[in-house]
């Protein structure tokens, strides 16, 4: 991603920090060092209706009902490590959902896999035929 779109995604960013979960003793109930990150894709001018339409559509398990992508970081006690991770991550995860998968070619099976799956079932047939009880008593 070019430099200064990556800062306009910064500037479009909401970021809040709230009290982390988990364990840390009186610390945790007292400092806020717990980041969130609020991205609107809906209303941003940085990318343009293709490129909303790619995000939407490769991030859709990722965004709210609102078109919100929310992401959050409380990895270490530091609320300005957790804004760069969280930041990282954000950038990561739009520069991995533009990218346009080439389409796929269809191709055949090798003759020596087809002629091997043929043998691998005709053997396992005369495998189920020899348990058949036969007309002999």
């Amino acid at each position: 991603m070019m430099k200064n779109r990556k800062e306009q995604l910064i500037k479009a960013l909401k970021i809040t920090a709230v009290r982390s979960s988990g364990a840390g003793g009186q610390h945790v109930n007292k400092v806020s060092s717990k980041i969130v990150l609020r991205f609107d894709l809906l209303n941003t001018t940085v990318f343009n209706t293709d490129e909303k339409a790619l995000l939407r559509a490769n991030l859709k398990n990722k965004l709210s009902a609102e078109d919100m992508l929310i992401i959050s970081s409380q990895a270490t006690r530091s609320q300005h490590k957790n804004k760069e991770i969280a930041i990282e991550k954000f950038i990561d995860m739009l520069t991995a959902a533009l990218k346009v998968k080439p389409k796929r070619k269809a191709s055949k099976p090798s003759r020596k896999s087809v002629i091997k799956r043929l043998e691998k079932k005709a053997k396992h047939a005369l495998k189920k035929a020899n348990r058949r009880k036969g007309d002999w008593g």
